[in-house]
């Protein structure tokens, strides 16, 4: 690659770029001295390495492909520290400028720890950062104003004992469940590692409107606390500004982890009207209740996946249990529920 590369069709851009113009208006690249990188910068990267399942790429508008060695993948800096998959930061990237992909999404960052049941995360080369003329390409570039408006918006917040726990399965199911009733509903990612399809599927679920962090300028929400307040506050406004009935709210992965999962929850506290959880196990449950404080309405995810489990649950904890994987049996349950939480919005 030349030192300043046009961008031709051969870039593929990664779901990270959904709120740029890199598509319509192109962009150069040029490697950028180490010192200059940061959190939120786009770059390339070329992938490396023999194709394994995980060479996979979630573009702008959601679709999923293959990649293939060679491909030149535009994404965005950032760190990732999932519980489940893998941990990584772009600060690791070494001299030798490999680099793998964190997610399918485009945050690129260098893997430092990952689990051995999966093959290892797509490797690539930085090749350089998203130039046009003398400046290098940022998410935040990219995120438009909106006016500063308070929040008055009853919120169903969807919570995990982990990643992979369920949320967006029950966030979707709950949706699709609020807008038999009419309303207008605005689904939110407010914390997480970047990947679209989460809050595509409450769109597909029938939400009016969805926004995630990306929206706000930020790859992951593993950022320092006050970044994360302001992209917080920003993605508040734009959902207040859409003026929804109900807005429904999931903080990725756990809200122990290092996501600021907790500052999220703070925010939105006192218009929270139904909490969900959603565990990996039924014991995860009393450790997300005991280590943070936090009372559940429902429970749903794996826990709840045979009637076993969901005995357990409600033993030990005296919440009620609900397998959305099994809609038949669970949704009158969920539809008195979400009644009580919502009496005066809901109809029978």
């Amino acid at each position: 690659m030349s030192p300043t590369d046009t961008a031709s069709p051969h870039h593929l851009l990664a779901s990270v770029t959904r709120i740029t113009d890199l598509a319509q208006h192109g962009f150069e690249t040029r490697p950028l001295p180490r010192a200059e990188w940061a959190t939120g910068d786009y770059i390339v990267g070329r992938v490396t390495g023999r194709p394994t399942p995980l060479y996979q790429l979630e573009l702008a508008n959601g679709r999923m492909i293959g990649v293939l060695e060679d491909d030149l993948v535009v994404g965005a800096l950032g760190d990732r520290a999932a519980t489940l998959e893998g941990v990584g930061e772009w600060a690791a990237i070494g001299a030798d400028g490999a680099l793998n992909a964190l997610t399918t999404a485009g945050l690129l960052g260098r893997a430092t720890s990952t689990s051995a049941l999966l093959p290892g995360l797509m490797p690539l080369s930085y090749e350089g950062h998203v130039m046009r003329g003398t400046t290098h390409l940022r998410m935040a570039d990219f995120v438009p104003e909106v006016a500063q408006q308070s929040l008055d918006v009853p919120v169903v917040l969807l919570v995990g004992t982990s990643m992979s726990a369920g949320k967006t399965t029950t966030g979707r199911l709950i949706i699709h469940e609020l807008k038999k009733s009419n309303l207008r509903i605005v689904g939110a990612k407010f914390t997480g590692a970047a990947r679209y399809r989460d809050v595509l599927t409450y769109g597909d679920a029938g939400a009016d409107a969805i926004i995630d962090f990306v929206d706000a300028g930020l790859p992951s929400t593993v950022v320092p606390r006050d970044t994360f307040k302001s992209a917080m506050r920003y993605m508040l406004n734009r959902v207040a500004a859409l003026q929804p009935d109900i807005l429904v709210a999931e903080a990725g992965a756990s809200p122990l982890e290092p996501y600021n999962g907790d500052v999220a929850i703070d925010a939105l506290q006192k218009h929270v009207r139904l909490v969900a959880l959603s565990a990996s196990d039924p014991y995860a449950v009393v450790g997300v209740q005991t280590a943070f404080g936090l009372t559940p309405d429902l429970i749903t995810g794996p826990a709840t996946n045979t009637t076993a489990g969901i005995e357990l649950v409600e033993k030990l904890t005296g919440i009620p249990a609900l397998n959305l994987l099994d809609p038949h049996a669970s949704l009158p349950k969920l539809r008195q529920i979400l009644r009580h939480a919502f009496p005066d919005l809901l109809v029978d």
